[in-house]
Order: structure tokens, then sequence, then C-alpha cells
């Protein structure tokens, strides 16, 4: 059974709405956006890329802002830390990656150790995070928290414009990584 699909069951066990559920449903999508980027080229792989890239903005600024306060107080400063650490590394491949032709031999080696990281980086969450976070936290807080998150990806968007993939004047108006970051920040801080 793939990583996707245990997170599929796993997310599919607990309540609608709760917040772990809702992240190990993205974390699932993230690996099936890999998937994908590894299995295209082109334009297909372009915006698979790019829906991979938003997707991506918005799971890390709702961690950061939603999710890692409790962990740090339910898992621990370190273990927070330790995870903030990984989405610092993983932020600097991906911009590395954003500069990259995707079809060339250099993003694919990027692309395949940024996968290893993101993937390790999630596997961590879910055995040291969202344990605590079940645990420690009432049904009622964690649906909150996954309301916030939810709340947050409907007001940032899940993936470019069509339009705007491949085309590097369109993708410069929808920004970078941070520049998208900055956006959910700022939708989800208002």
């Amino acid at each position: 059974m793939s990583s996707a699909t245990i997170e599929r069951t796993a997310a599919a066990r607990l309540p609608d709405g709760d917040v772990v559920a809702v992240l190990l449903t993205q974390h699932a999508r993230i690996r099936d956006l890999f998937a994908s980027v590894r299995a295209t080229r082109g334009d297909v792989r372009r915006q698979a890329f790019d829906e991979l890239r938003a997707l991506l903005a918005v799971h890390e600024v709702a961690e950061e802002l939603i999710v890692r306060p409790v962990a740090k107080r339910t898992a621990g400063e370190g273990e927070t830390e330790a995870r903030n650490s990984e989405e610092a590394e993983a932020t600097r491949m991906l911009k590395r990656l954003e500069h990259m032709d995707v079809d060339s031999a250099e993003f694919d080696a990027v692309v395949e150790e940024f996968e290893r990281a993101v993937g390790e980086h999630a596997d961590h969450e879910e055995s040291d995070e969202f344990p605590s976070i079940l645990r420690e936290c009432t049904a009622e807080q964690r649906h909150t928290m996954g309301e916030r998150l939810a709340r947050a990806e409907r007001m940032a968007p899940t993936h470019p414009h069509p339009a705007a993939a491949g085309k590097p004047v369109a993708l410069a108006l929808t920004g970078p990584f941070a520049a998208m970051t900055d956006k959910v920040r700022d939708a989800m801080t208002r």
C-alpha cells in the first residue's frame, strides 16, 4: 500500500474537518503530485509542479500558523523546531527548482531530493506531531483548527491559473513560492 493510500485511509477514520484528517489528505495529494511530476514531461509536468508548489504554500503556512503553536505545546519545542528546520530546507530546494527547466536532468535530480525531503518531513509529522495533537486536543479543538485550515485553502489558490502554467510572465504575476506563502499568510491572518 502506498503512503498516499495509507494517509487517505487514516484521514477517513477521523471525523470530517479534523485538522489531522485535513493534513493527512493534503500529504496524500502532495505525494500524488510528486508522482505526476515524475511521470510527465513538458507543459503537463510544469502544470503538475505549479500545482504542487501552490499546495505546498498553503500547507506550509497553515502548519506554521495553526499546527505548530499547538504542536509546540503537545509534542514539545524540540519537535516543532525540527519540523520548522525541515520545512526551511525544503523551501530552499523548492526555490532552486523554480528557476530550472522542468525537463532538465538537473530538475530531475533536485526534484527527487526534494520529494524525499518532503516525504520524510510528512512522515515525521505523522509519527511525532499528529499523535500528540490527537492525544492532547479535544475533537472540538481539532475541528476548529481544521476549519481554519480549510478556510485558508479556500482563500488561497491550490493551483496556479491554467493560463499561467509554463509561462514565465504569467508565473511572475502569481509569484514564486515565497510570494505565494506571503499571500496565504496574509489571507489567514486577516
